[in-house]
């Protein structure tokens, strides 16, 4: 059964404001008529979020996770979903180890890249482990709205420290480093890697009071409907969360 045929969730229809534009982005990488099983990587996948519903398209998932709770999790989410996924215990430095070189037609890398203490380095394995003509689908933490978030919950001081970028190989006890698009665009041209699509990522669905998309009909579909209307505008990128890429 297709994820879209399924029966939502509460949790899955408040998720869909903040993963809808992802979704879109991957939809044509992942859904293409007639085409084979894809093999897919899902680096630091935790519980399967993503991973589950990629498998229920039909491809062949692997999530590598640091985790075995999460791994464990991501289990039983798949077996509750009827689909198979593996896990593997690993991360972005050994996951030519774990996965090999030219192992994946898709890697997914969702919220890790802020997280590793050599950016570039990892860029270059993810590259590694993508096959010749194979798409990397990269969301990673936006430094403008991470700024704008603390100042409006009244956390001056730290948004004041979020304000300048951080080298995380000179500071790599400083958790959570956060990028502009234009240090991802910097940073995945020196990998070798070309930058099809870049989008923002929950621009306002943060903002949004969960109570109003709870009880008002309709508010969450309308939420989705403008975040796809301006995931592209690059007018809107200093506001999202998150910035996606696809790139080849």
């Amino acid at each position: 059964m297709r994820p879209s045929e399924r029966p939502e969730r509460p949790s899955e229809r408040r998720a869909a404001a903040r993963t809808a534009v992802v979704w879109d982005a991957l939809r044509p990488v992942l859904e293409q008529p007639g085409a084979a099983p894809l093999d897919v990587l899902d680096i630091g996948g935790g519980t399967g979020g993503f991973a589950v519903r990629v498998a229920e398209l039909g491809h062949r998932v692997t999530v590598v996770d640091p985790s075995p709770d999460a791994l464990a999790s991501l289990g039983r989410r798949a077996r509750e979903c009827g689909v198979e996924v593996t896990g593997v215990q690993g991360e972005v430095s050994t996951l030519l180890d774990v996965a090999g070189a030219d192992s994946a037609d898709v890697v997914l890398c969702h919220g890790v890249l802020e997280h590793v203490g050599d950016p570039a380095s990892a860029l270059g394995v993810l590259r590694e482990a993508v096959r010749p003509g194979g798409t990397l689908s990269l969301l990673v933490a936006q430094r403008h709205a991470a700024v704008l978030a603390r100042a409006m919950a009244g956390h001056f001081g730290q948004a004041r420290a979020l304000l300048d970028p951080v080298d995380p190989t000179v500071d790599p006890g400083r958790a959570g480093h956060r990028y502009t698009s234009d240090e991802l665009v910097a940073l995945l041209a020196a990998a070798d890697l070309h930058i099809e699509q870049v989008h923002g990522v929950r621009v306002f669905a943060d903002l949004v009071p969960a109570a109003l998309l709870d009880l008002e009909p309709g508010a969450t579909a309308a939420l989705v409907e403008l975040e796809q209307a301006v995931s592209t505008r690059p007018e809107y990128l200093p506001l999202a969360t998150q910035l996606h890429v696809l790139a080849r």
